[in-house]
C-alpha cells in the first residue's frame, strides 16, 4: 500500500494558478488510480480531479473543468494537479487519494489518503 504526502497549497490572489503535489511511497504507484478531493470549512469531501493508473484518461469536476489540469509521473511517484484563474471558492483542503478501483469520482472508493494541503484564494 503507498502512502500519500501533498505539497504545494499557500495562499494566492483570485486568478492565480497554482500547482499542488502528491508524492507517493511504495513500489506499487503505478498500479493506483489517483484522485484530487477538497474539503471547505463545514462543507463535505468533494471530487475535483482523477487521473487513471497509466495516466490515459483524466476525469474532472464541473467546478474546475477546464480550469484544472491532473496529471502524473509514474517513474517519479508523484501526482500533480495543475489549477488556474483560482476563485476564493476554491478555498478548501486539498486531499490526495488513491484507489484500485474503476469509479473515480466518489470518496469513500478511495482506501488510501494524504493529510492534506491548505489552499486560500484570496478576493
Amino acid at each position: 500500500q503507498v502512502q500519500l504526502v501533498e505539497s504545494g497549497g499557500g495562499l494566492v490572489q483570485a486568478g492565480d494558478s497554482l500547482t499542488l503535489s502528491c508524492a507517493a511511497s511504495g513500489r506499487s504507484f503505478g498500479t493506483y488510480n489517483m484522485g484530487w478531493f477538497r474539503q471547505a470549512p463545514g462543507k463535505e469531501r468533494e471530487f475535483v480531479a482523477a487521473i487513471t493508473r497509466s495516466g490515459s484518461k483524466t476525469y474532472y469536476a464541473d467546478s474546475v473543468k477546464g480550469r484544472s489540469t491532473i496529471s502524473r509521473d509514474n517513474a517519479e511517484n508523484t501526482v500533480y494537479l495543475q489549477m488556474n484563474s483560482l476563485k476564493p471558492e476554491d478555498t478548501a483542503v486539498y486531499y490526495c487519494a488513491a484507489t484500485l478501483n474503476l469509479i473515480l469520482s466518489l470518496v469513500d472508493l478511495y482506501n488510501v489518503w494524504g493529510q492534506g494541503t491548505q489552499v486560500t484564494v484570496s478576493s
